[in-house]
């Protein structure tokens, strides 16, 4: 929410009054029901002395990036750094986010930064279809958020962005915008999907391959973005502590984005992200995380959410509710893409230390777990997602793509016991996925791909209702649809930093066995997988990184799988199962 006000800027502000400080989006507020997240206006206008960084003062330090198309628009984004290293003030007075003080945060400068931007079908930017320009402050940490309009659908457009009156310009990205809603695409449209970017503990090869591949037209990011703990291993994020207050979070987000292969990754493909837990705290739900609840975490969340807006290209997109995130996108009538948000939105207690009923506080969630009205998204977002599925399913979309945080199917060791290991995911809220199954049921939804993340391990099932719904796990009769989870960018699983692949495999063998409706699964590898999607049928490849401890373009590829339209399971054949695996383990098939 933008505060509008007739400011006349005096002589000596002249420059000013050429540009808007309301086109700069970053101004605004992740959610309209919370306006004092929003940067009041009234204050930056009557702080302004009229004085302008120079081209000299400023960089674009951060590069570029674009996120959230529609097939006439898309958010592009950038940041003017300083050379001072001025960084935003936590406590603007009257107010952005009221966090603690700290002494490493700048007052707030009284100066602005001027940025234009052309975004054009040519790289050499004869043909603009928009342009703009907007000033920044410290008071958004110098973060620059245009909406980029007046473009054609499901088209490639290259933007980029220059200090007001000189020649000193950014890098120049690349963006593409969405099929329209109603339109036949006319071609396969490709995905990557990644989640869990610890910086400390390796380099991001997986954004960087996609880019060196050029293999995609789209970008899903399904959560842990950043970190926030304290961590120093391959590589140190600053500040060199746990992150709590908005100065932490803004410069833990700039740390990351000073790996070159993420840089390049947001310069050359729409991004579509969504938070996990991590943005904010390990294990967030409703009311607090392992390690924070009350008011510091109620602060700490504002700050973090307040930070990942600015710096992330995303809109706010009907975002009326508190802090909410979840979202949706039609590509053409290939398929509807459902952002959820299954960590910080609205979910009832988690697990915030220990696991499988073994310490903190996983006895008192075990005796929750079957609890009737028991949610991982909060009822509002459930109506949203079901009827979403619904008009999906109504519109003749051939697809639905649901992006969500944490393994939906059920997970079990199977040794002594059919308990589920991890409640912190869907095995905690099973009365939440027996209704997203029932929905499925009584709709007669077909072509539904659960997109998951958080794990740091690879996981490909068909969705089974067991125990509800009949399902051979040798054919995939009674599936309702298939589930891709990816491994980490870099994060760390359980086993592959402590274990070798001789010991890890065994491990994934031991898990597809426990579980009938899980396909392939592997624990090795940190990476990421690419969709390929079709009309007929919709593909995936994973990949994995042999070496995160290194620069480089070096990639596996480690399983295949196909999935046809309207059989709702991955496909099978003669010899393997569902799919081709070259790592891990294969259900009914030989690992090659």
């Amino acid at each position: 929410m933008f505060y509008q006000v007739g400011v006349v800027v005096l002589a000596a502000a002249a420059t000013l009054a050429e540009a808007s400080f309301e086109n700069n989006l970053a101004y605004g507020s992740p959610s309209k029901r919370h306006p004092g997240l929003a940067v009041p206006l009234a204050h930056i206008y009557k702080r302004q002395t009229g004085s302008l960084y120079t081209a000299n003062e400023v960089n674009f330090t951060h590069g570029v990036a674009s996120g959230d198309p529609y097939d006439t628009s898309v958010i592009i984004w950038t940041r003017l750094a300083p050379t001072a290293d001025n960084v935003a003030a936590e406590i603007v007075p009257g107010g952005v986010v009221p966090i603690y003080s700290d002494p490493e945060a700048a007052q707030p400068s009284t100066k602005a930064a001027c940025v234009e931007f052309k975004i054009s079908t040519d790289q050499t930017f004869n043909n603009v279809a928009d342009s703009g320009r907007a000033y920044t402050t410290s008071d958004v940490d110098y973060t620059v958020k245009f909406e980029a309009a007046n473009l054609q659908p499901f088209t490639t457009y290259y933007y980029r962005f220059n200090v007001c009156g000189s020649s000193k310009t950014s890098p120049a990205g690349r963006t593409k915008t969405l099929p329209s809603k109603n339109q036949k695409v006319s071609r396969n449209v490709k995905l990557a999907v990644y989640s869990c970017s610890n910086y400390p503990e390796g380099y991001f090869n997986a954004y960087g391959n996609v880019v060196r591949k050029d293999s995609v037209d789209y970008v899903l990011h399904l959560g842990d973005y950043i970190y926030e703990y304290k961590a120093d291993e391959v590589r140190k994020a600053l500040p060199d502590r746990e992150t709590y207050t908005l100065y932490d979070y803004r410069k833990r987000i700039a740390t990351y984005r000073t790996d070159v292969d993420l840089l390049d990754s947001h310069s050359r493909f729409a991004w579509i992200p969504v938070w996990d837990d991590h943005e904010v705290a390990n294990n967030a739900w409703r009311n607090g995380s392992s390690n924070s609840d009350g008011e510091v975490f109620r602060k700490r969340k504002q700050a973090a959410v307040r930070a990942y807006f600015e710096w992330m290209p995303l809109r706010q997109v009907d975002m009326d509710d508190s802090l909410r995130i979840w979202r949706s996108f039609s590509v053409g009538d290939l398929f509807d893409l459902l952002m959820l948000d299954t960590r910080q939105y609205d979910r009832d207690l988690t697990v915030l230390n220990g696991v499988a009923g073994i310490g903190g506080n996983s006895q008192e969630v075990e005796k929750l777990v079957d609890l009737q009205n028991r949610t991982i998204m909060g009822l509002k977002q459930e109506a949203w997602f079901y009827d979403q599925l619904r008009q999906s399913s109504s519109r003749g979309a051939a697809w639905r793509l649901v992006g969500n945080q944490v393994i939906f199917s059920r997970m079990t060791l199977g040794v002594f016991t059919d308990t589920p290991f991890n409640r912190d995911q869907w095995d905690g809220y099973l009365a939440n996925r027996d209704r997203v199954y029932q929905t499925l049921a009584d709709g007669k939804i077909n072509n539904t791909v659960m997109l998951s993340g958080d794990s740091h391990a690879a996981w490909v099932s068909d969705l089974a209702w067991l125990g509800k719904k009949d399902y051979n796990e040798a054919t995939g009769a009674g599936s309702f649809g298939v589930e891709f989870a990816g491994s980490a960018v870099t994060s760390k699983s359980p086993l592959s930093g402590v274990v070798p692949r001789w010991i890890a495999d065994p491990i994934s063998k031991l898990l597809i066995n426990a579980n009938p409706e899980l396909q392939w699964q592997d624990l090795y590898y940190r990476g990421y997988f690419e969709l390929d999607i079709g009309y007929e049928a919709l593909s995936a490849q994973f990949f994995g990184i042999p070496d995160l401890k290194k620069r480089s373009g070096d990639e596996v590829l480690l399983a295949r799988f196909l999935v046809r339209n309207g059989e709702n399971r991955l496909a099978r054949n003669p010899t393997v199962g569902g799919g081709v695996a070259y790592a891990g383990a294969l259900k009914n098939g030989k690992v090659q």
